[in-house]
């Protein structure tokens, strides 16, 4: 019986769930300008998704009429990262490789920092229903090499992976996450000794480089019941000649402009353009334009860096066509005259080199170009990037 029990409880409450924060981690959480009536907030009223909502949404959803142009017609161009493929440091000191949605390995001033790493096969609490990768892994995280900093942003399934977690522990990564997303790390077997749990505006360090969590619109929760006790957040990864953005998942807000008046200018951001709702999340995604605009407002009194679209072409999450982020983001970055990356998933590149520009992803869309329509037969082939 007691057997019986316990294996109940692991389905109710699998250990993927993670666990809430206790002792003086609540403490902490109890003491942040963040929490206020006994939850993380936003610093102004934001909508997110109301639990009456998801009904209809599933059923537009599942009567959208088509429903395919929600995923790739064909298997995408894989490449195969430049910091396995050669094995060489970037010659520029910044080198950054896109693995799908927000997962990108930043190789910055000696330093390597994986954020947002999600490497399972869907993101979910559970390995056997959930939102499926579109594409394979670029790389495993054996071939990917050891890293000095794991970065994570919130503890939503897409960007916080209990297996990928697991798999990490084997080498000596520092993991930086905001408040309260520590106790899902140390449930998982992370020790307290590796883990930098931050409010926004604290920083950490990692040999010469600097991490900080800055703000961010957004909300958090693995469970049913602990929406929002853990904190989300955007970071910064700084180094002694080159700094970087990563929005993680937020919907657009004034914060920007502080962030990149305080810790810019920025080498390249990485902003989240996709899985974007205006009718049932309009607060907590940023649209594409809404992604060059911060973007822009991360670079204040000039161009700024390199914008690395991400949050795109990984995971069906919204209702948008799979391409259509992308497509509007170049259109938006051309009439802002904002510089984008495009790279393919696990390409590789340099914000001070060659950038990545070729719109790949015309060729495996549902609906690709009249020109492109020979890319229906495209095969995934890992290529040197």
């Amino acid at each position: 019986m007691a057997s019986l029990t316990g294996r109940t409880s692991r389905l109710l409450r699998p250990a993927s769930f993670g666990a809430p924060p206790t002792g003086e981690r609540l403490a902490r959480i109890q003491r942040s300008p963040q929490y206020r009536d006994g939850a993380f907030r936003n610093e102004r009223p934001t909508r997110t998704v109301r639990p009456g909502a998801m009904l209809p949404m599933l059923r537009e959803t599942l009567r959208t009429a088509d429903r395919r142009r929600r995923s790739p017609a064909a298997a995408l161009p894989l490449v195969r990262p430049a910091a396995v493929a050669s094995g060489e440091p970037p010659a520029s000191g910044l080198r950054l490789t896109w693995l799908g949605h927000a997962t990108v390995l930043a190789e910055i001033d000696g330093h390597r920092v994986l954020f947002d790493p999600v490497f399972g096969r869907r993101c979910s609490p559970f390995s056997f229903v959930g939102p499926k990768r579109l594409h394979p892994v670029p790389v495993s995280l054996d071939e990917l090499g050891p890293v000095d900093a794991v970065v994570v942003s919130h503890d939503h399934y897409d960007h916080l992976d209990m297996p990928t977690i697991r798999a990490l522990l084997r080498g000596d990564a520092v993991f930086a996450v905001p408040l309260g997303v520590g106790a899902h790390l140390e449930h998982w077997g992370v020790p307290a000794a590796r883990i930098r749990e931050l409010d926004w505006h604290e920083s950490a360090t990692v040999g010469g480089l600097t991490l900080t969590a800055t703000p961010g619109q957004h909300f958090c929760g693995r469970g049913l019941v602990n929406r929002s006790s853990t904190l989300w957040a955007s970071w910064v990864a700084a180094g002694p000649q080159h700094r970087v953005f990563h929005s993680g998942d937020t919907g657009y807000f004034p914060g920007f402009a502080e962030i990149g008046a305080r810790l810019g200018p920025f080498d390249a951001t990485m902003v989240q353009i996709g899985a974007y709702s205006s009718e049932y999340w309009p607060d907590i995604h940023m649209t594409p334009e809404e992604g060059v605009r911060a973007h822009r407002d991360l670079s204040p009194g000039g161009p700024g860096g390199v914008l690395v679209p991400i949050h795109w072409g990984t995971f069906n999450l919204a209702l948008h066509p799979w391409e259509e982020p992308v497509e509007r983001t170049v259109a938006e970055a051309a009439r802002a005259e904002v510089t984008v990356a495009l790279p393919r998933p696990g390409e590789s590149f340099e914000p001070a080199g060659r950038l990545p520009a070729e719109p790949w992803w015309q060729a495996v869309a549902a609906r690709p170009t009249s020109a492109a329509r020979a890319g229906r037969s495209l095969q995934p082939r890992p290529v040197d990037g």
